[in-house]
């Protein structure tokens, strides 16, 4: 019976998030490490915020290159588990991407994005450009933002230049 309960609660812990944006997929440390070279070479003058940070697979790279970094997360979870791989070298917050305000130093907003919430996070990216005056990069891994041009791609990764509209 306490299998079963067990069972319940991860379907419950990782199931729910579905409704709310995308599903847990854990990055693939070659191609996350390509991205990071050869798309954009995040280093030590970067603060990388991860929304939907998952395991902290994503956090834990940018830290290792030196860059600060934020990740916004929805699964209770996946926020301990990051805290724990991470252990206090980058801010996790339990809370939903959608209403976090980006710390107004960020070079780089990674994202796993799904073709259902194209539109809401371009928007979302967008709004984020306009209250801080100024632009940002943003790394997509999956689903293309059909209101931004890409500035490069790399397999399923591709980068965006998000400026502030005037």
């Amino acid at each position: 019976m306490t299998m079963l309960w067990i069972i319940a609660g991860l379907v419950l812990a990782f199931g729910f998030v579905a409704f709310f944006g995308a599903p847990y997929v854990p990055s693939l440390r070659g191609e996350l490490r390509r991205a990071f070279k050869d798309l954009y070479d995040v280093g030590p003058d970067d603060v990388v915020v991860d929304l939907g940070s998952g395991d902290g697979q994503v956090l834990a790279e940018a830290v290792r290159r030196g860059a600060n970094g934020y990740g916004y997360e929805l699964n209770p979870l996946l926020v301990l588990a990051s805290k724990l791989r991470l252990r206090s070298k980058a801010t996790i917050r339990l809370a939903d991407m959608w209403s976090v305000t980006l710390p107004p130093e960020t070079t780089l907003v990674y994202v796993f994005s799904v073709t259902r919430d194209s539109k809401k996070l371009g928007n979302y990216l967008q709004k984020q450009a306009d209250l801080r005056g100024r632009s940002f990069t943003v790394m997509t891994f999956g689903s293309h933002l059909k209101e931004f041009t890409p500035v490069k791609d790399l397999r399923a990764h591709t980068l965006y230049e998000i400026q502030p509209n005037k």
